[in-house]
């Protein structure tokens, strides 16, 4: 399915497996984002003291207001599953992604986000599912490795989840995730 208002972007198979689900990238705001408003979910990526994570939430978006943050020091695994609220889809999920430099391990962290709230989704029968550059904005994690954490993770759930798409804030992320895509998945599209 097409993600509403939101053109163009790029579509690949997660596997070979007949009927496996797709992978789909877009450039743009993920609070925007939804597919049809019942089995989609976006991924919120909570930042330390709850400051906004400017690669998911653009500065003009106040959906703060009325979305609930994990506190990054008590969940650095855990996943909560939420009411949209007013946003178009019909279910947030929140987890918390690492801050490179200062936590332990931070690509088990980074993997553990993205298995986790797979895994709340396909639970609770969400289709589409979108997340953004979990912790490469102010948690400085390398964009091209995130990039590979998250498309390998989301191959996983490739029998599971209809869409997983990633919506990207910025030309440098959305290229960088195209290429990964590309390198990862071209095979499948034979």
């Amino acid at each position: 399915m097409a993600a509403a208002g939101f053109e163009g972007g790029e579509t690949f198979r997660l596997s070979a497996a007949a009927g496996a689900g797709a992978l789909k990238l877009h450039k743009g705001d993920i609070t925007l984002w939804s597919v049809d408003g019942a089995t989609d979910a976006i991924v919120c990526a909570s930042a330390p003291s709850h400051d906004p994570n400017p690669t998911l939430y653009p500065p003009r978006r106040a959906v703060f207001l009325y979305i609930k943050l994990l506190d990054h020091n008590l969940c650095k695994h855990a996943v909560k599953f939420l009411r949209a609220f007013e946003l178009p889809v019909s279910r947030v999920i929140h987890t918390v992604g690492p801050v490179y430099d200062m936590d332990k391990r931070p690509e088990l962290l980074l993997k553990n986000a993205y298995e986790n709230s797979l895994k709340l989704a396909k639970e609770n029968g969400i289709q589409y599912i979108a997340f953004p550059a979990i912790s490469c904005g102010i948690f400085r994690y390398p964009p091209k490795e995130a990039s590979n954490i998250a498309i390998s993770t989301a191959r996983q759930f490739s029998g599971d989840i209809k869409e997983v798409h990633f919506v990207l804030f910025t030309d440098e992320l959305y290229n960088v995730w195209r290429e990964t895509a590309q390198e990862m998945l071209a095979q499948f599209e034979k």
